[in-house]
């Protein structure tokens, strides 16, 4: 097969959750362990990292790649969506994995994919592992695809687990309270490694991730416990932070400069540092001048694209991938903190989640323009229409998002600002960005 034939291989054999939901959602190990067992266990070739959250997982992990690859390390990063590009889900170094890569690992594992019927899921886990170890990297930052106790990824023993939040979202999956969520994402605590919290969010769910931290003796840090994190202000598209440590009240990095932008990033960058400052007394080399460099570039380092990115002025256009009630919350607050003059939305949802509480989120005064991924699990945009009705939000249907984004902009004054999301699958859909 040729990488195309490979693609469509993975894709119509293989059930994934991003096109078909539930149906491609297969709970537990057994299948990734015997994947990589043929491979030869390429997870134990290196060191990891491991991340874990509701929102900002993604971000904190191209930020932890970022400063190692700063730093002088062969890098391996795997996570999951992917926005245009199935490869965009391993890199080394930021450079997605070769496509002579994946047809030969297809290839050569086909018979044990047929025989296991893994997901795509675990197929793409097992091939991020056997690349890394392939690539001799020096580590590999490996994101959570859901939850964290039955995730494919937590096959790994790593040097360092982060958790950056607790939000609902998958509950259908993973439980119907915080308390329950977070239990699942603690899954990913191993005996004697430390885990590092970012935010101390409620003294249940901080309960949940000690005790499970103490059952198997691994020290745990709350990041919001240690930093403060204040925003200063914004320079050459760069925001820039102060990161005081609380008990010294000594700031730790001052005028510290991130190019990623969005609000919850003042949320996930204490619990970046708090990991920099364990791995550094594990003997990694992580300079000041690594981390500064790194968090002003990591999009450049990283190639991470659609967390809250500027994507046109005059009208200006931002786009988020937030998805959940939380995540989507935050980059509204955020909108509404830069836009000027009418606000318009561009937005799209999948069909398997309760969107209520979402819809509730946005302003009626918008005009809106409701669309739908082009996706399996898409919410059909009149359907979209009609229920956001209810919440006193008005617009028109398109089929899609460019159409949408287009007669957005065509509507649009000068001084007029443009949100374009609702779901991943909506912001991976715009044609030039």
């Amino acid at each position: 097969m040729n990488y195309q034939e490979t693609l469509d291989y993975l894709y119509s054999r293989l059930p994934v959750f991003q096109n078909v939901g539930a149906r491609a959602f297969k709970p537990g190990l057994h299948t990734t362990r015997e994947l990589c067992k043929f491979l030869g266990d390429p997870q134990n070739d290196y060191p990891t990292l491991h991340i874990a959250g509701t929102n900002g997982k993604g971000s904190t992990s191209h930020m932890l790649a970022a400063i190692l690859q700063q730093a002088g390390y062969k890098v391996g990063l795997y996570t999951s969506p992917h926005l245009k590009d199935f490869r965009e889900r391993i890199r080394v170094n930021g450079a997605f994995i070769g496509e002579n890569f994946i047809t030969e690992f297809i290839s050569e594992n086909k018979s044990n994919i047929e025989r296991l019927s893994p997901s795509f899921f675990e197929a793409t886990v097992a091939m991020a592992f056997s690349y890394f170890s392939k690539e001799l990297v020096d580590i590999a930052v490996i994101e959570v695809g859901m939850g964290g106790r039955l995730d494919s990824t937590n096959i790994i023993t790593p040097a360092l687990s982060l958790i950056t939040n607790i939000s609902l979202d998958h509950t259908q999956f993973l439980g119907e309270t915080l308390e329950e969520i977070a239990a699942e994402k603690a899954g990913i605590i191993k005996p004697g490694v430390p885990v590092v919290i970012s935010e101390r969010q409620t003294d249940s769910i901080a309960e949940v991730f000690s005790t499970a931290a103490e059952r198997v003796n691994a020290p745990v840090v709350f990041a919001s416990n240690v930093y403060e994190v204040n925003k200063t202000g914004f320079q050459n598209g760069l925001m820039e932070i102060d990161v005081i440590e609380k008990e010294s009240l000594k700031p730790v990095y001052a005028g510290l400069r991130l190019d990623l932008t969005g609000a919850y990033q003042l949320k996930n960058i204490g619990g970046v540092i708090a990991a920099i400052e364990i791995l550094r007394e594990k003997g990694w080399a992580l300079q000041d001048a690594d981390v500064r460099a790194a968090l002003a570039s990591v999009t450049t380092l990283t190639g991470l694209k659609g967390r809250w990115q500027k994507l046109g002025e005059k009208p200006d256009i931002y786009c988020d991938t937030g998805h959940n009630t939380a995540g989507l919350a935050s980059a509204l607050e955020q909108f509404e903190s830069v836009a000027s003059g009418c606000q318009r939305f561009v937005v799209g949802f999948v069909g398997d989640k309760d969107i209520s509480a979402m819809l509730q989120l946005f302003p009626s005064q918008g005009i809106f323009y409701f669309c739908q991924p082009s996706n399996m699990r898409a919410l059909d945009s009149t359907q979209l229409m009609h229920l956001a009705a209810a919440y006193g939000l008005k617009g028109k249907a398109f089929v899609n998002v460019n159409d949408a984004l287009e007669a957005a902009k065509r509507e649009s004054d000068p001084n007029d600002t443009i949100y374009v999301g609702g779901s991943t699958f909506v912001v991976a859909d715009i044609i030039d960005w």
